[in-house]
C-alpha cells in the first residue's frame, strides 16, 4: 500500500516541478511555439499521481498487492512512465532550443509506451483476479 502512496507522491512532485520547468525554460529561451514540455505536467499528474491514487483506493478495497502480478505491474508501469516522460522532457527541451530531436527519441518513447501498455495489462489481469476471489 505504501508503494502506491509513495509513487503518487513522487509523481505529484515531478508533475508540479515539470509545470514550473516548462514555464521557466520557455520564458528564458523566449519560446512561444508548441513543445512536448507543455504536456509533460498533465501526463505526470494524470498517469502518475491520479492513477496511483486510484490504485491506492483499489488496494484498500481488493488488496491488489496480494496478487502475484502486482509487483510486475508496479515496476513495469513505473519504468514505462519514467521512460516516456523522460523522452518528452528531452524532446521538449531540444525543441525549445531549436535542436534536432532525431528518430532515436521516438523509438525510446515507443518502448516507454509499450512498457506502460504491458503494465496496464498486468494491472487489469491482477485486478480481475482479485475481484473474483472471495474476501479473506
Amino acid at each position: 500500500m505504501r508503494k502506491s502512496y509513495y509513487a503518487a507522491h513522487t509523481y505529484m512532485i515531478l508533475g508540479l516541478v515539470s509545470g514550473l520547468a516548462y514555464r521557466e525554460v520557455t520564458k528564458l529561451a523566449d519560446y512561444t511555439g508548441p513543445t512536448q514540455l507543455s504536456v509533460l505536467h498533465p501526463h505526470l499528474l494524470a498517469l502518475g499521481m491520479l492513477f496511483f491514487l486510484i490504485v491506492l483506493a483499489l488496494e484498500k478495497a481488493f488488496t491488489l498487492s496480494a496478487g502475484k502480478l502486482f509487483d510486475g505491474f508496479f515496476w513495469t508501469y513505473n519504468a514505462g512512465l519514467a521512460l516516456t516522460t523522460a523522452m518528452m522532457a528531452v524532446k521538449g527541451t531540444l525543441t525549445v532550443y531549436g535542436k534536432p530531436t532525431g528518430e532515436a527519441l521516438a523509438w525510446i518513447s515507443g518502448l516507454g509506451h509499450l512498457a506502460l501498455t504491458v503494465g496496464l495489462i498486468l494491472f487489469f489481469v491482477n485486478l480481475g483476479k482479485r475481484i473474483t476471489e472471495p474476501a479473506p
